[in-house]
């Protein structure tokens, strides 16, 4: 499995740890590259555009609180990007909605955690129900014709 990281600057040191605990992953750094400050933006948007494009099978994006990376990366068309606070949300992230990129606050958690929580997501499947399928075809549509 490819993952993609992106971050900002507050997140860069526990990306710097998270990707050594990946290292069974294939893992492409979309940046940043330094704690010099920047604006999380353009690395949230890069990796969106790069799960639309094929480049990673799943996006992980992080920066102080994971509100504003999570904002930037659900600006990007057909981009399910999920906050993570814990297990359950991973879980649920993966069955019920299906995301393909996860956020999360570099403030809050360790590298060591949301790796577990990456572990719960990876090892969970989108659940049958037809009601989670129907939720996920409205918000394309919507994204399609702005109307559900």
């Amino acid at each position: 499995m490819k993952i993609g990281i992106a971050n900002d600057h507050r997140a860069y040191e526990v990306k710097e740890q998270l990707k050594k605990l990946l290292e069974d992953y294939d893992i492409i750094d979309y940046g940043c590259y330094s704690n010099k400050r920047t604006d999380y933006p353009k690395y949230a948007i890069t990796l969106g555009n790069a799960i639309i494009n094929n480049e990673v099978d799943l996006g992980i994006a992080m920066c102080g609180t994971g509100i504003g990376v999570s904002i930037a990366c659900n600006k990007v068309k057909g981009i399910r990007c999920a906050k993570i606070d814990n297990k359950d949300e991973a879980k649920s992230a993966k069955e019920h909605n299906n995301a393909n990129v996860l956020a999360f606050s570099a403030q809050v958690h360790t590298a060591e955690e949301i790796k577990e929580m990456i572990d719960i997501f990876i090892n969970s499947t989108f659940s049958s129900d037809p009601s989670y399928k129907i939720r996920i075809e409205q918000v394309e549509k919507y994204e399609e014709t702005n109307e559900y």
